[in-house]
């Protein structure tokens, strides 16, 4: 599973996608499936209504390094990042997750990274959440896609199914996010890697069929009364 993704994970995804949710997860089941040395970035210095840098204490008592602004604080909207952001990309003892923002914007700040990345240990994951306006479309799935992928100088590499209504989450909704996914497949040739899940929210039966591996996840980011 995660363990045989790219050394470098880059994780994005437009406005609403639960592109961090995910990422934190990733990062944690990451820690757990390899040995070794395991770092997150959190660089989305555009949309930091959460922020995984906000579970830096949690992370880092499981053994992830975290790397963030150069603050130390988890509250203040600063548009900076810390210049340690290139060490795991230089350090190939590293595996490494990008939590990096959503638009084209937000991967502005991959240009600390691009001049050292090597293009063939990276992964750049595109969080997809099928039911938010822009993204709700095959056409709209691609205009974001190809957006990202020109302000990043990266191709995405495969799709996360997070298509999700929160805590009123169905089996339905995943099905719908595979349905869209895959017609975006289908014309781009980008596969779904993932289709993620909140355990605790999905009381039904998972379908058979999906695109993409099934990724369990749990709430970190979002508190109980959200």
């Amino acid at each position: 599973m995660v363990a045989d993704d790219r050394r470098i994970r880059i994780i994005t995804g437009h406005y609403g996608s639960g592109k961090t949710e995910f990422a934190v997860n990733y990062v944690k089941k990451l820690r757990e499936s390899v040995d070794g040395r395991v770092a997150i970035a959190d660089l989305d210095i555009v949309n930091v209504y959460f922020r995984s840098r906000e579970k830096k204490e949690e992370l880092e008592e499981k053994g992830i390094q975290v790397i963030a602004s150069n603050l130390d604080t988890a509250v203040a909207d600063v548009p900076a990042v810390s210049g340690a952001m290139t060490m795991p990309v230089i350090n190939k003892e590293y595996q490494y997750v990008v939590d990096l923002g959503g638009n084209d914007v937000g991967t502005l700040v991959l240009g600390r990274i691009k001049p050292l990345l090597d293009h063939a240990e990276a992964d750049f994951f595109m969080v997809v959440n099928a039911y938010r306006p822009n993204t709700s479309t095959p056409e709209g799935i691609i205009e974001q896609m190809e957006n990202l992928e020109y302000a990043a100088g990266l191709k995405v590499t495969g799709f996360i199914n997070n298509t999700n209504l929160v805590r009123e989450t169905t089996a339905e909704c995943l099905l719908h996010g595979d349905e869209v996914l895959k017609e975006v497949t289908k014309r781009t040739g980008v596969p779904v890697k993932y289709v993620s899940y909140v355990k605790d929210v999905m009381t039904e039966e998972i379908p058979e069929g999906l695109s993409g591996e099934l990724f369990p996840m749990e709430f970190n980011m979002r508190k109980t009364w959200m």
